[in-house]
């Protein structure tokens, strides 16, 4: 038997104070597939995902969201709503035959049937897990089954149920603020799962997770599918909807410029960095790391050994790559050297001229001797809310040129990182929180740029960016270095962007290091190493 069709887009067109978003949108997705939605930030995923599911704000300027849906005729006492297969057989909640019914999503906006379809539909944001932290996962699925008034006396077996779906049974009874990042969203999932939609929309959701992380999450979507759930997913990283959807589409600049299985989009998009003639790696030492630990002690935990004991030298010009998952010690290690954390035992060095500074002392005559020479990308971006983007790339890191010539540099940096000119005219004089979270990364980059340092940490700057736009920043990254001369330490849970650009890499666990070497080399440990448990 083949899929019916369930959700049906046409002609939709979404203007936000008179600016179009989304323009002349069409595609059909069907009953059980998996649907995905590809584009850079900013290109109207997010936009286009609320429209379908009637989030107010997002209602369509022009077209139609149509949805093919199984649907209990007594309307005002009940509307049941299944997917379209489920045609003439008794509602389950009041016996009726369910009839077939096309639906104008929008145009019934405020009845009873909207509200009894819109029950119908789930939804995962991104960088959101939306838990009661102090519940357990077994307490955070309780909890979304009694929002929709399950019986009480089936609670405990579809509870178990759903944990056991989202393979969270090891960890049933430990509180969600103790959970990692990729087991909290499993329980996001359960939630949503509890509510039996006949469509999941989930809204990039695993795009803060690192790769390995991610890939726990990717399964059990995909596990969800393949046991009937209809999904619409947007993500950033184009694998993620190979591994998962079946059939997707890629939006740029709120039109769809491809559409197909995603696996042949995957092979149109495919496409490796230009070739930069790389500089030989001085055999001077830039960065030098001995016996580095840091400590943090909780009343909880204890003692959490963030970095616990690293020894590493960085070459002058040499792109350095740190991977590993998330609470490897990455980010900590990063900020040692930089010189924003002290550590509790060992030294982070960096050579400016020929004199070594220690930077863990304090002040001007310490590592405010380094710190003009390196330039920091933040995990968290640090643009400042109150300046336009151009204030942010420019006044706002104290740079001393005449306004006209700046705006040229600042335009410069940000063609380099993936923004065109059209765009780039459109953002000057808007104010971060305004912009998408990955075009807001980018920003963030192009800042770490702006100063020409000679030296670059860079922690996770492809956290956010989509898949078309990794290869862009990989290009920006090795051109100033390759103009410039520049040192970089790249810290990622990102291991394709890591054997992309680096010269060499390091592998993190528990805030040790694992080896180091070859990108490629590190990159297979990684994944060997990190693999998730099928529990």
């Amino acid at each position: 038997m083949g899929r019916e069709k369930l959700v049906k887009v046409e002609g939709l067109t979404k203007k936000f104070d008179g600016k179009v978003v989304l323009e002349d949108i069409n595609f059909t997705v069907m009953e059980g597939e998996a649907f995905g939605i590809l584009g850079k930030s900013g290109s109207g995923k997010t936009v286009l995902m609320n429209a379908m599911r009637g989030v107010k704000e997002y209602e369509p300027t022009a077209g139609v969201v149509l949805y093919n849906v199984a649907i209990c005729p007594n309307v005002e006492t009940c509307g049941w709503v299944e997917p379209p297969s489920k045609v003439g057989t008794p509602c389950k909640r009041c016996g009726a035959t369910l009839e077939l019914e096309e639906i104008d999503f929008w145009a019934i906006r405020g009845t009873p049937k909207f509200r009894n379809l819109y029950n119908r539909l789930s939804m995962m944001l991104q960088r959101t897990f939306a838990l009661y932290t102090e519940k357990t996962v077994i307490g955070n699925v309780e909890e979304a089954l009694k929002d929709i008034d399950y019986p009480r006396e089936r609670m405990p077996l579809k509870i178990m149920e759903l944990v056991k779906r989202v393979k969270l049974v090891h960890r049933s009874l430990h509180p969600a603020r103790d959970l990692s990042g990729g087991e909290k969203q499993r329980v996001v999932l359960a939630r949503q799962l509890a509510r039996d939609p006949i469509v999941l929309f989930a809204d990039e959701p695993t795009g803060t997770l690192d790769p390995i992380t991610a890939q726990a999450v990717h399964e059990v979507l995909r596990q969800e599918v393949d046991g009937g759930l209809t999904l619409v997913m947007t993500s950033h990283w184009l694998y993620a909807l190979v591994e998962i959807t079946d059939r997707g589409i890629v939006l740029e600049d709120g039109h769809i410029t491809m559409e197909g299985k995603t696996t042949e989009i995957k092979d149109a998009m495919a496409g490796g960095l230009e070739e930069f003639e790389k500089p030989p790696i001085s055999e001077n030492i830039r960065i030098r790391v001995e016996n580095c630990k840091k400590y943090f002690y909780t009343a909880d935990r204890g003692a959490i050994k963030a970095v616990d004991g690293v020894s590493f030298e960085v070459r002058e010009g040499e792109i350095l790559g740190i991977v590993g998952v998330s609470g490897a010690g990455k980010t900590t290690l990063g900020r040692i050297i930089a010189g924003l954390q002290v550590p509790s035992l060992g030294k982070a060095y960096v050579k400016i001229g020929d004199e070594w500074i220690d930077m863990s002392v304090p002040g001007a005559t310490g590592r405010g001797r380094a710190t003009p020479y390196i330039a920091i990308l933040h995990q968290e971006y640090g643009l400042y809310p109150h300046s336009t983007i151009l204030e942010n790339l420019t006044d706002s890191i104290g740079l001393i040129l005449p306004k006209e010539i700046a705006k040229a540099k600042a335009t410069m940096v940000l063609e380099a990182v993936g923004f065109d000119e059209k765009r780039i005219e459109e953002i000057f004089n808007a104010y971060p929180d305004e912009l998408g979270e990955g075009e807001r990364h980018r920003i963030a980059l192009a800042r770490a740029l702006m100063k020409e340092p000679e030296i670059l940490i860079l922690d996770e700057p492809t956290g956010t960016i989509d898949s078309i736009t990794q290869n862009v920043i990989a290009k920006a990254i090795l051109s100033s270095r390759a103009e410039l001369g520049q040192t970089y330490i790249i810290m990622s849970h990102d291991p394709d962007f890591i054997e992309k650009v680096c010269d060499r890499a390091i592998l993190m666990r528990g805030g040790k290091i694992v080896e180091i070497g070859d990108p490629r080399n590190i990159v297979k440990m990684f994944k060997e190493l990190e693999k998730p448990m099928d529990v």
